[in-house]
């Protein structure tokens, strides 16, 4: 992460810049330069029409967790362990992960992408837009009191720029 008081690079996921001490924990947040940048660093992702999760269990079976996936015309499972969010599987993890192989005895927990990005419900959707472009992903679990309450899509906030637009 370079810091933008003095240009020295640091290690990313520091607070302070090593050479100069600056604040680096808002380096990521995006400013608005226009009108509709403006708004989407303005509105939270609850006004974006995000569908409540599939929740399955670390030990849920992957062809199980495809199987929900498909009905629900979904392309991620929130996963879960004794109540805590420790992954997303996606279609994406499906594809690159575990297509070709035979699935009997693969646990979701074996290949999803553990420790995923989540944001709340009342961030902007200029960050969790920031955040996907970044990190190159399309999902992004939104937490409330400790609980996924929904999945963010790029999709969906296409969706939202497009009616924000219209």
């Amino acid at each position: 992460m370079i810091c933008a008081a003095c240009g020295f690079e640091n290690l990313q996921g520091v607070d302070n810049c090593e050479n100069c001490g600056a604040d680096l924990r808002t380096v990521d947040i995006p400013q608005p330069g226009e009108a509709l940048e403006s708004r989407l660093v303005r509105e939270h992702l609850d006004a974006v029409d995000a569908a409540p999760p599939i929740v399955v269990q670390r030990d849920t079976q992957v062809k199980d967790a495809i199987a929900l996936m498909q009905a629900a015309d979904n392309g991620c499972v929130v996963v879960i362990d004794g109540g805590t969010l420790v992954g997303v599987f996606t279609e994406r993890d499906a594809l690159m992960k575990v297509c070709g192989r035979p699935l009997d005895g693969v646990h979701v927990g074996d290949v999803m992408t553990g420790d995923p990005v989540v944001l709340r419900p009342d961030d902007s959707v200029a960050v969790a837009i920031h955040k996907m472009a970044v990190g190159g992903f399309r999902h992004i679990p939104l937490m409330a009191d400790g609980q996924a309450v929904a999945v963010a899509t790029a999709r969906d906030l296409l969706r939202h720029i497009e009616h924000v637009l219209g």
